[in-house]
């Protein structure tokens, strides 16, 4: 179950995004991971001896994150809760809120962070601003 804006999100609430940026918080040992998952994927098949791609839905609403340290944690039975910082119209946006939050609560420096790392590729042009 994922919260945005004090609720819980629905199908409704997703219509005309791509992806989002997340905070993960394990609230047994207070560590917290950043990141961003796009709400569909790309899936491949073949037909006629050609390959196809098609838009399929990712699996956003189960999505515990990529790192191996927190999802050990939830398996072993930690209690987590997870927030959606920001909803993104494309994946230049996503990458560049992620870092955003990452840099500004200091991730690779804070020892409650689950992240281990930060990498970003945004270009200017992308950017749907809305200021």
């Amino acid at each position: 179950m994922w919260l945005y804006n004090n609720k819980v999100i629905t199908e409704d609430d997703i219509k005309g995004y791509v992806g989002f940026v997340y905070l993960i918080e394990n609230l047994d040992n207070s560590m917290y991971y950043i990141g961003k998952k796009s709400l569909k994927k790309t899936k491949v098949y073949q037909k006629n001896k050609k390959k196809k791609r098609t838009l399929v839905e990712s699996d956003w609403k189960d999505y515990t994150g990529s790192n191996d340290l927190l999802n050990e944690h939830i398996e072993s039975g930690n209690k987590i809760r997870k927030t959606i910082i920001r909803m993104c119209r494309n994946k230049t946006e996503m990458s560049y809120y992620e870092a955003k939050e990452q840099f500004s609560r200091d991730v690779l420096l804070d020892k409650n962070s689950y992240n281990q790392w930060i990498m970003v590729r945004a270009r200017k042009s992308n950017l749907m601003i809305d200021k």
